[in-house]
């Protein structure tokens, strides 16, 4: 770009920000593009730190621009009101338009950026919507599909800072129970991101035991679930009647019994309530330490 048309383009964004922000949105989409058809060739691995380099970079940019005697903010409307607009309504298009779908939201997530950066200061209404603003940004990214194919996540990295940014937000506004629901929706992005997808493992075991801490009642049908496991496998495995099997398992998980429990179980039944036992402590050590991390905020 000459130094004539750096001038221009500067003119125009200190009367139309919209303008700035959509030229380098469309810039940027098409590293997107380039990135995203590389990994259909099967050129490179997945790794969206260089394209969220590259997407910092263009906020920079535009944030170095931004002249802010030139705007007029509207009450506690957000300033670029109409690029979150559109690109909420650009989520629910049609494939034939899918490509500039994405640009909008790519514009959306780059023109929130630009203004939580700026030099305008939010109030705290503002705050509210810039952050529900990134949360909707967050779930179009990992739900758009990629440009002709029919895979899902689009680009689950720009999703993660997207989540990352709108947690900031309630957390400053004190909304504890959509912090916890952006941290829940910014981990499940981060593992979408993560390659190989073996990694993803550990992070689908959290997330399926306890949300990944931020739902630890979702324990509490795991360890209904030991109980029916044990007292069967006790019941199947000893000469004792169910109901006699299930009292044992109910005290068992909690407070290991002694030997002297045990002599009516025999050989086969004392390995089985061994593992219920060591079961029953990890599973409820972690369920209280999730329960008081989340009362407690610690």
């Amino acid at each position: 770009m000459t130094e004539h048309e750096d001038v221009v383009t500067h003119v125009q964004f200190r009367n139309s920000p919209d303008i700035w922000i959509d030229q380098h949105a469309t810039g940027y989409a098409q590293e997107v593009a380039d990135y995203l058809d590389e990994l259909s060739a099967a050129t490179r691995k997945p790794d969206e730190k260089p394209l969220l380099d590259s997407f910092n970079n263009h906020v920079e940019k535009v944030v170095t621009a931004f002249d802010h005697s030139k705007v007029k903010h509207r009450g506690d409307s957000l300033l670029f009101s109409d690029i979150y607009a559109a690109a909420e309504a650009a989520s629910t298009a049609m494939d034939e338009v899918l490509q500039r779908a994405h640009i909008e939201l790519l514009m959306a997530l780059l023109a929130a950026e630009v203004e939580l950066r700026g030099p305008l200061r939010l109030s705290r209404t503002q705050n509210m919507r810039l952050a529900d603003t990134y949360e909707k940004l967050g779930r179009h990214l990992l739900a758009a599909e990629r440009p002709g194919q029919r895979v899902k996540s689009f680009l689950p990295g720009h999703a993660a800072m997207a989540f990352l940014r709108a947690s900031g937000l309630h957390a400053l506004n004190e909304d504890i129970d959509a912090q916890d629901r952006c941290g829940l929706a910014l981990a499940r992005a981060r593992r979408s991101a993560t390659y190989p997808a073996w990694r993803r493992s550990p992070g689908w075991a959290s997330d399926l035991l306890c949300g990944y801490g931020y739902r630890p009642f979702q324990l509490l049908g795991w360890i209904a679930a030991q109980l029916l496991v044990f007292t069967i496998a006790l019941w199947l495995a000893t000469p004792i009647s169910i109901t006699t099997s299930l009292h044992m398992c109910l005290i068992n998980f909690l407070n290991p019994l002694g030997l002297g429990d045990l002599e009516e179980v025999g050989r086969v039944g004392r390995p089985v309530l061994i593992l219920e036992a060591y079961a029953g402590i990890v599973s409820t050590s972690v369920f209280f330490a999730l329960l008081v991390r989340r009362w407690f905020r610690l």
